[in-house]
């Protein structure tokens, strides 16, 4: 069995229009939100063994904020160039070659490839995975090369707005 934590980055500004996609910070709810995500993923026990993210200064401040909220992903996150992208395909290409010792992985990107990697891994019809949404997935795999369509249960799904619960998902699991 594997575990996948998929976050989305939090949300960010579009203040400066002169910045990059890649440049982009996270704005003030943004701040807020990652702090509360890490908060609420500490108190399920929602830990990893290595954490892997896009370059995208959104997707680093995330993890900084929730590092400091909580230390979840201190001195285990890699920044992948490769998950700079918003097709799932390439995220489940990039996750297929990932070293088999880890039993868990964290992957913070974007959508909409956050919430098609969840649909397409758990057969879910989840519309958007909002900013600084979470969704763990129990892999039923040995190796990460096995990912493949409905290989995964979806045990815990959250996001900052949340105040309904997903059908079959328990925000409490």
């Amino acid at each position: 069995m594997k575990q996948l934590v998929l976050i989305r980055h939090a949300k960010s500004s579009w203040r400066d229009p002169a910045l990059t996609d890649l440049m982009r910070p996270l704005k003030k709810r943004g701040l807020n939100d990652a702090r509360e995500m890490a908060e609420r993923m500490d108190q399920k026990g929602i830990n990893v063994d290595r954490i892997l993210m896009s370059p995208a200064r959104r997707t680093v401040e995330t993890l900084e904020l929730m590092t400091q909220e909580t230390g979840f992903g201190r001195d285990i996150a890699d920044m992948v160039p490769d998950l700079y992208t918003f097709s799932y395909e390439d995220i489940l290409l990039f996750l297929r070659g990932a070293d088999d010792q880890y039993d868990s992985l964290g992957v913070i990107g974007h959508n909409p490839a956050i919430t098609d990697v969840v649909n397409f891994l758990c057969l879910k019809e989840i519309h958007n995975v909002p900013t600084c949404g979470v969704a763990v997935l129990q892999l039923d795999i040995k190796s990460w090369s096995g990912l493949r369509a409905g290989a995964a249960e979806l045990t815990f799904y959250d996001y900052p707005k949340n105040d309904l619960q997903l059908e079959g998902v328990d925000r409490e699991t």
